[in-house]
Order: C-alpha cells, then sequence, then structure tokens
C-alpha cells in the first residue's frame, strides 16, 4: 500500500518575517511531524523564497523546493505534486488557482485552504469566487474571519473551522523577568517610568493598528501619571514618521515616546520585558498573534474588539478588549492597567493551555484527517 501524500504550497516561509509566514513554518512543523506517526509523503513548496539555504529549524529541508519567484515553474510542479497528492494545502488565497485546477481534474483530492484575515475580507470576482468554492475545508484563523467568510464568500459553515494561530513554540523565554539595563540606558529610560509597547511596522497602511490612539490616550494620561512611556518598535517610513512627530509635538508629547525602529528577533524578548502592558487597538487583526506573544512575555493587553483580537483574547479572558474606535475607552483601559496592572497579568499556564503548539497540532490534525 503506497504511502499518503500531502502538498503544502506556501508563498513565502523563510523569506520574510510576517505574520502568515510565521503561520507557514508552525503549520510545516506540525504536517512533518503527522507525516513522521503516520508514515506520509510530505512535500512543501514555496513561490517567492530563494534557493539560498534559510535557517529552518521546523522541518527538515529536503521537504521544502524554494522557486525563487519563478510563478510558471512553480505553478507547473505543483500542478503535477498535486495530482500525485491526496491532500493539498493552500497557504493563501492567492493559490487557490492551482488548487482548482487540480481538483478540477482530479475532484477526489481533499483540497484545504488557509484564511487568515484582510486578504479574504473583501469580495472576489466571480472567476476567483467559483475557485474557493471548490475548497473542502477552509481554516479560518478567527471566529470574525470565518463570519466574513460567510457572508461575502457564500462557504456554507459546514466547510469553515476556526483554529486560532499558537505561539511559535521556539519562541525564546527571555533570560530573566526583569527590565534589561541595556536597553533601559539605550532609550534612556528608567525604572520609575510605566512603559506601554505597540510592536507594529509604521505606515499609512499600518494605521488601523492604533498607534496614533494609543499617543492620544498617552497626552490625556501623561498629567496623571507623569512617567508613562510610549514605546513604538518597528519599522518606519519617513512619511509616517513625520506624522505621527506632528502629533507628538502638538500634543507636547516629545519626552514621552520612544521610537525604537526595527528589532531583530532575538531582542524581541527583552523588549517585551520591558513593557509594563502591551496596547494595540487595532481594527484589521485577522488574529493577532502579536498579542498572545505579549501575553506569553507576561504583559497585560489591551485590544481592540471588533476583528480577531478578540479570538487572541479569549473574549476577554486574557486582556482588555475596547471599542477601538472610542478614543475615551482606551484612555480608559489604559488607565485601569496602570492602576492595578497585577490584575491584568494573564495566567501563564492557561495561556499555554489554549494557544501552545500542542493544541494547535491537536486541532490540525483533526482537520486534517491524515491518521
Amino acid at each position: 500500500m503506497s504511502k499518503k501524500r500531502v502538498l503544502f504550497l506556501t508563498l513565502k516561509i523563510f523569506s520574510v518575517d510576517g505574520g502568515i509566514e510565521k503561520v507557514c513554518r508552525i503549520v510545516g512543523k506540525v504536517l512533518n511531524e503527522i507525516s513522521i506517526i503516520n508514515s506520509l509523503k510530505l512535500s512543501i513548496y514555496s513561490m517567492h523564497d530563494s534557493k539560498k539555504i534559510h535557517k529552518n529549524i521546523y522541518f527538515p529541508i529536503n521537504l521544502y523546493t524554494p522557486f525563487s519567484g519563478k510563478k510558471f515553474s512553480f505553478g507547473i510542479q505543483s500542478i503535477i505534486e498535486g495530482f500525485k497528492s491526496d491532500v493539498l494545502i493552500l497557504s493563501h488565497v492567492n493559490l487557490l488557482l492551482f488548487g482548482y485546477l487540480i481538483k478540477f481534474f482530479s475532484p477526489s483530492k481533499k483540497l484545504v485552504l488557509f484564511a487568515h484575515g484582510i486578504e479574504v475580507w473583501e469580495k472576489f470576482s466571480d472567476k476567483k469566487n467559483k475557485w474557493l468554492q471548490q475548497c473542502d475545508t477552509i481554516i479560518c484563523v478567527s471566529n470574525f474571519t470565518k463570519q466574513k467568510m460567510i457572508a461575502l464568500h457564500g462557504i456554507e459553515e459546514v466547510k469553515c473551522v476556526v483554529v486560532n494561530n499558537c505561539i511559535d513554540p521556539y519562541l525564546p523565554r527571555p533570560l530573566t523577568a526583569n527590565k534589561s539595563e541595556i536597553l533601559l540606558k539605550k532609550y534612556n529610560l528608567s525604572h520609575q517610568n510605566t512603559i506601554l509597547l505597540t510592536l507594529s511596522r509604521l505606515s499609512a497602511h499600518d494605521r488601523p493598528k492604533g498607534y496614533d490612539k494609543v499617543l492620544k490616550a498617552v497626552s490625556e494620561l501623561k498629567i496623571e501619571f507623569p512617567s508613562l512611556v510610549y514605546m513604538i518598535a518597528g519599522k518606519y517610513d519617513a512619511a509616517e514618521k513625520l506624522w505621527l512627530d506632528e502629533i507628538i509635538v502638538e500634543k507636547g508629547l516629545q519626552n514621552a515616546v520612544v521610537f525604537t525602529g526595527y528589532v531583530a528577533d532575538d531582542e524581541l524578548a527583552d523588549h517585551f520585558t520591558l513593557a509594563d502592558m502591551y496596547v494595540m487597538p487595532s481594527t484589521k487583526e485577522g488574529f493577532g498573534i502579536i498579542f498572545v506573544e505579549a501575553m506569553y512575555y507576561g504583559l497585560p493587553v489591551i485590544a481592540g474588539n471588533n476583528d480577531g483580537s478578540v479570538d487572541a483574547l479569549a473574549n476577554g479572558k486574557f486582556g482588555l478588549l475596547v471599542d477601538p474606535d472610542n478614543q475615551k475607552k482606551i484612555t480608559e483601559a489604559i488607565r485601569k492597567v496602570i492602576v492595578n496592572r497585577q490584575e491584568y497579568i494573564p495566567d501563564h499556564e492557561e495561556l499555554m493551555q489554549q494557544f501552545g503548539y500542542e493544541t494547535y497540532k491537536k486541532h490540525l490534525l483533526q482537520v486534517f484527517q491524515l491518521n
């Protein structure tokens, strides 16, 4: 009896460090472990990753074929391998054409799609919607995204399964629970400062993260809490930085805001530990793994209540959910955490039970049905 074959198609895995790419790495790890246990033949194709060797601790490199952006070669090889496979898993809606072609000529193949967030929150063309309907299962990373799939694309509810993203099993724990003296000195801060943190790229496209609203909240709270500091971590473009600088000057926050710029992966743990809370009243989170990571590092979290952030905070079990369009509510939530921070620190064991890797693996195993 021949081994069951599984093909996992992705756009990128290692060449970018975004949320979807992180999901792909972890899914690759899950599929590899499932394939070992159940004697499956697994192949992982990446359209845009280059052939240079990437640091990969998630799955054996022999399972992985990068195509360096050669879409035609990727497409042909994906279709050939797809015809040989029993299960085809698509990491992104932009790979639907390949799944549709394989399914059209070989209807017995099982076709699974991951739906992450804004890439599926708008109506598709009739052609793309036709491709979408061929999916047997759609894994939605949050209930919010599931409802979007049903309402916008007419997907049967029975096809949509919610599997929340998980904490990367290789995410490092901080070496110490104490604030880094090196970072305090680097950013001209002290142990007396109460530090709010947001980790995000800064561009007009990323304004739905709500960092401008946090700035306004800080300006209101600064009189009551003069040691308050807002740290915004992540790359920024010149235009967005200029816009934010204008707000900072207008609100008199020149000494209350720190822009770190890009933070390397090996420095993230120390930056989380440096902060006293994580605040990001976003309106366009497909799930918001950054909230879970912040809670993993012991931070109280404030998030918006109108997108996938609700799932990341387990409907408010692990943090404060606020109306992201209500400036007063955002300010009040930050004040609550400042005054009584210990009350809002999430329980680490419960967090891991809900968003740990083994829980995620169990859920995906049930969805893929590869045993």
